[in-house]
């Protein structure tokens, strides 16, 4: 992208920066190892700008996908994870590498004021805004992505998942080694940054046209590729339906 064009002016927020110490140093020894079971192919990496804040949105199909976001985005990615990870075994991996807790299912300001700075300092912050692991349809989407877009000002650049859980599998499937998966970018959109406060109903129908746009660009990504989606989950491994937590606070943070 240009330089040409200045930046929006961002929101301050008083949050620490995410720890980048893992974030760069361990991804290209990550996709290595990735690369010695799945080929992983990514698509359009170019659509993502060089420099400047990025909120990247992708589907959630399997549960590989945050991984792989982390790992192959064309820049590194301060992914927001649901919190539990961070009570298990890789919580030292997460924190190290800059993962950001959210809380799904209470509003998260923490999470807010963390990408928040993330973005002021023109890093990328990484949403699925189904919120669980589904058919990637994007057949539920909740604003997260949207309302950043709208504090900021920054473009989200779409991102499509294929092949991250084979056809029929349950939640924590995997694809079969040597299956390929393909990462596709999509086309940047942008939403004109807004001051506070922001409605609801605002951001409402700014998550529509957003939606719109990451399905055009998901549809795209399979006839491109040649390639379908797993389908749904088996009955009774559907996960919650969460609210992602993001959701405009009382005040500007």
């Amino acid at each position: 992208m240009s330089g040409a064009t200045p930046a929006p002016e961002l929101p301050s927020s008083a949050e620490r920066h995410p720890s980048t110490r893992l974030l760069r140093r361990l991804r290209r020894p990550a996709a290595a190892l990735v690369r010695r079971r799945w080929p992983v192919e990514v698509h359009h990496a170019g659509r993502v700008p060089d420099a400047g804040g990025v909120v990247l949105a992708a589907n959630h199909v399997g549960a590989i996908d945050g991984p792989l976001l982390a790992v192959f985005a064309p820049r590194p990615v301060h992914a927001l994870t649901k919190e539990e990870m961070f009570a298990g075994r890789l919580a030292g991996l997460l924190h190290a590498s800059g993962q950001i807790p959210l809380d799904r299912f209470n509003p998260d300001p923490g999470a807010i004021r963390t990408s928040l700075r993330v973005l002021r300092d023109g890093g990328v912050v990484g949403i699925f805004p189904e919120g669980t692991r589904g058919d990637g349809q994007l057949h539920r989407f909740h604003h997260g992505a949207a309302y950043l877009a709208l504090v900021t000002g920054v473009p989200v650049v779409p991102v499509t998942m294929i092949g991250t859980r084979p056809a029929g599998g349950g939640t924590n499937a995997l694809p079969v080694r040597g299956e390929r998966i393909d990462i596709v970018v999509g086309r940047p959109w942008r939403t004109t940054q807004q001051p506070w406060p922001r409605t609801r109903e605002h951001v409402a129908a700014t998550s529509v046209l957003l939606r719109g746009h990451m399905l055009s660009e998901l549809a795209t990504a399979l006839a491109d590729t040649r390639r379908s989606l797993p389908g749904p989950l088996p009955a009774g491994q559907s996960e919650d339906d969460p609210d992602t937590g993001l959701v405009e606070p009382s005040r500007e943070l």
